[in-house]
């Protein structure tokens, strides 16, 4: 590792001066890896799937599912355009199963790395390799979070909790001019997220919303008030 890379670390300098490892990071020309195309609803992997590669999403959408043996499906990460997913193959032994389901949202353009030869390419690449550790701490932290809000058992503190995770994702804080969130997610979505269902999360949502602590209407984003919900559970 560079001496500008451990300095950064044995300083204790914030995390703001770190960023997660994104697809501007690799080689333009895709020489890396592979670009595949995935229609939607298609599977990236399935539980069974051996975990020996890691991904970035070009274009589209990609959730990452867990299920139980009733077919039923939690959301644990959404991952957006740029972002590097099923990176869980790094600490997984060899012949590693994924035990989880990578789906696409809408149609996606992927670029599909193996494990070894990126590998190589962070031993070659410090920068990469400190923004690479940013994004897996990053992600544990989001993991840590989702935990915590599927461990509360009321509607309204879970739901309430999931929906403060995803107006403020780690490594972000709410600045003043940034207390109404909007956020681009479906009641569908969120039953999901939160291991509930669909016709439990919109009477919970329609009480949040009579509270006038969320906004939504058909066609419309779902707008978040952070200050009058963070107070509301709180208070609750």
């Amino acid at each position: 590792m560079a001496n500008r890379d451990l300095q950064r670390f044995s300083s204790h300098l914030s995390c703001q001066g770190l960023t997660g490892l994104t697809l501007e990071h690799l080689p333009k020309d895709d020489s890396l890896g592979r670009v595949r195309l995935y229609r939607k609803g298609a599977d990236i992997w399935r539980p069974d799937d051996r975990a020996d590669r890691i991904y970035f999403l070009r274009r589209g959408q990609i959730v990452v599912m867990s299920g139980d043996s009733e077919g039923n499906e939690v959301i644990m990460q959404v991952i957006e355009k740029g972002e590097p997913f099923g990176e869980l193959c790094f600490c997984s032994q060899e012949k590693g199963l994924r035990h989880t389901t990578a789906r696409a949202v809408v149609e996606s353009e992927i670029l599909e790395i193996k494990h070894r030869d990126f590998v190589s390419y962070l031993q070659q690449h410090t920068d990469a390799l400190v923004n690479f550790t940013f994004t897996l701490c990053e992600r544990l932290s989001e993991m840590s979070l989702r935990v915590g809000v599927l461990a509360h058992r009321g509607a309204e503190e879970r739901l309430g909790r999931l929906l403060l995770q995803l107006a403020a994702p780690p490594g972000q804080q709410h600045t003043e001019g940034t207390n109404q969130v909007t956020l681009h997610v479906g009641h569908e979505e969120l039953a999901k997220m939160a291991a509930m269902n669909r016709s439990h999360v919109s009477v919970t949502m329609g009480k949040l919303r009579r509270r006038g602590l969320v906004r939504y209407e058909r066609n419309r984003p779902l707008v978040v008030d952070v200050p009058g919900l963070t107070a509301y559970l709180t208070d609750s």
